[in-house]
């Protein structure tokens, strides 16, 4: 397993939780039930759900599972050195991730996708609700210049998945964001993934703390095209970062 180090000071956090919430619509709770048994049968999986913690690339908040080719790149964020994001590589796409604390009666995905659409559309870009293996989905389009000076867009795959009070998020990009069959393998990792929310109390939105494992060996960043994703406010408690990669 390849490590590399991202430093970052782009400020984001997943939603705000001063917006837009008149216009959430309250989930049904036999909906929501059906949700969480889907998700403990498929994954992503809590870590009260798996018998043990071996065999997995331990990064404090996710487990992760290892695979061929699979490369991992750590987002630092460089007034604090902390690290708040990983991104998978594998086979020319990306899967970033970042976990989040929840609340314990409600999930946060249903908002975020709205506010997410909102900051794309301000930017000048597009959003679409799709249907996929994880629920509904987000395919973001954001305005981006080619190198041969032509407008183009650079496209990303929002997936969100509600645990017991944590959520996570993915953000595929390459190929993956737009041909299925590019992201059936990053798909299969994700499904994977465990996450570990702790017993401490956390404000709803705080990120999950992630680390870098202790003997890992670290390459320098990789050269893999970037996309900016929306800028979204939130509570005061310092800054937060994230890149897609």
């Amino acid at each position: 397993m390849v490590f590399g180090l991202g430093r970052k000071s782009k400020k984001e956090h997943p939603a705000d939780p001063d917006e837009s919430q008149a216009s959430v619509e309250s989930t049904d709770s036999a909906d929501t039930a059906s949700v969480d048994t889907g998700r403990r049968v498929s994954g992503p999986f809590d870590v009260s759900e798996v018998s043990s913690r071996e065999g997995y690339v331990d990064l404090g908040a996710l487990l992760i599972s290892p695979s061929e080719g699979l490369q991992l790149r750590l987002e630092v964020e460089e007034a604090t050195q902390r690290v708040v994001a990983v991104t998978m590589d594998l086979n020319g796409s990306s899967l970033q991730l970042q976990a989040f604390a929840a609340p314990k009666t409600e999930g946060l995905w249903d908002e975020i996708r709205e506010q997410i659409g909102q900051s794309v559309g301000s930017q000048g870009g597009q959003v679409e609700e799709v249907q996929g293996g994880f629920g509904t989905e987000l395919i973001a389009k954001l305005p981006a210049g080619a190198q041969d000076g032509s407008q183009g867009y650079r496209v990303a795959r929002f997936i969100g998945i509600d645990g017991p009070r944590w959520f996570l998020r993915g953000v595929l990009g390459g190929a993956a964001a737009m041909e299925r069959e590019a992201a059936a393998p990053l798909e299969s990792l994700f499904r994977k993934i465990v996450v570990i929310r702790g017993d401490s109390p956390m404000p709803p939105r705080d990120l999950l703390q992630l680390r870098l494992p202790k003997d890992a060996s670290v390459t320098p960043p990789l050269g893999a095209p970037e996309f900016n994703a929306p800028e979204f406010k939130g509570p005061e408690r310092g800054p937060e970062t994230t890149q897609i990669g």
